[in-house]
């Protein structure tokens, strides 16, 4: 369904990006960010499916800051590995790659910003700093540590219960300072619940999750 395109930053950095357009006219556009193992085929089947819910969906390759196409696995070598890409890149040329990836597809409309793992940050990070529309966040670790930095658009974030890197503490400290972003925790839910390649996986809340995100963009893009 989808491609794969070069964009270009505002510091004049070229990187990849893999874009998926609805069959029809677009409802709006949806920038997806990559857990840390890069834009692999889990991120491309999530960027492929907000396509198929009626957005233009991009999904920019933020580790080609440090290596060109990074795409990881879920086995420990992979999780190393994307852990080890992550801190080589810095924060303030992931913002200026999401603002191009927004740039991008701005045409169509209204655009929202979705991110999993690492890009439950980076999410929190375009919800402040991206211009972005509307921002939806699945399980960030690091938001907890940006509450200094206020959202200017609607934000919604989603944790799981039994993530073993996000104690609820932290989500009670998001909670406690940014009373109006809409917060769920789901169930018995560990890192990673919406990845159907992880040991993690729930179909239950993956499916509550959707279903809140795609409302969620319904009434703000």
């Amino acid at each position: 369904m989808g491609q794969t395109l070069e964009l270009t930053a505002s510091d004049g950095h070229a990187f990849g990006a893999y874009r998926a357009d609805p069959a029809g006219a677009p409802k709006g556009a949806i920038v997806v960010i990559q857990e840390i193992f890069g834009v692999n085929q889990h991120i491309r089947a999530l960027t492929d499916g907000f396509a198929a819910d009626g957005y233009v969906a991009i999904a920019p390759a933020l580790y080609d800051r440090a290596e060109k196409g990074v795409e990881l696995g879920y086995d420990e070598e992979g999780r190393q590995a994307g852990m080890a890409t992550r801190e080589k890149v810095e924060w303030d040329d992931v913002v200026k790659d999401i603002i191009a990836a927004r740039e991008a597809v701005a045409d169509v409309g209204k655009v929202g910003i979705v991110g999993y793992c690492y890009g439950g940050t980076v999410t929190w990070l375009g919800a402040c700093k991206g211009g972005f529309d509307a921002a939806v966040g699945y399980y960030g670790g690091g938001i907890h540590t940006l509450l200094d930095l206020d959202a200017g658009c609607p934000v919604q974030l989603h944790f799981g219960e039994k993530d073993q890197g996000i104690p609820l503490e932290n989500v009670d400290k998001i909670r406690g300072a940014k009373s109006d972003v809409d917060i769920y925790v789901y169930d018995g839910a560990g890192h990673g619940f919406v990845c159907d390649e992880r040991a993690s996986y729930s179909e239950e809340a993956t499916n509550q999750a959707r279903t809140r995100t795609l409302d969620f963009f319904a009434a703000n893009l």
